[in-house]
């Protein structure tokens, strides 16, 4: 079987920068505010660049993905709804039985501690139902 080389070019982090750069305004600001406490929250998370242009964050899957509208950018969360959200972040997507979004405007901002543990959240729902399919495959041998 041939094998498929990798194709040359920027990496993901390196769009994502781009991207940020190339709004040049309050969402470009905004998105690389949150992409920091991502980072902060998970220093060992994977940037993603799918779907012709969306940043994504993983760890064990999905974590959450930022988009960039003209009214608001919007991180939405894989698995948001069975995640805890004490402080109530989620503000978009609540009638879903799978994702939820967090939608900022201008001059709006985000709790940052809140944030982050909403972060560690679903990275702990991600390795726990990672661990969990291990197992099941493990006992189906």
């Amino acid at each position: 079987m041939k094998k498929t080389e990798a194709k040359p070019g920027p990496s993901a982090p390196e769009l994502i920068s781009k991207r940020i750069a190339e709004l040049g305004d309050w969402r470009g600001e905004t998105l690389a505010r949150m992409r920091k406490l991502i980072h902060e929250a998970l220093p060992d998370v994977v940037e993603e660049w799918k779907w012709m242009g969306t940043p994504v964050w993983s760890s064990d899957g999905i974590l959450c993905t930022g988009e960039c509208y003209k009214q608001h950018v919007k991180l939405t969360f894989a698995k948001g709804a069975s995640l805890d959200d004490p402080k109530s972040l989620f503000n978009a997507g609540l009638e879903g039985n799978m994702r939820r979004a967090i939608d900022i405007r201008a001059g709006e901002s985000v709790d940052a501690t809140a944030f982050k543990a909403l972060v560690k959240r679903a990275a702990a729902f991600n390795a726990a139902k990672a661990v969990k399919k291990a197992a099941t495959k493990k006992t189906k041998r």
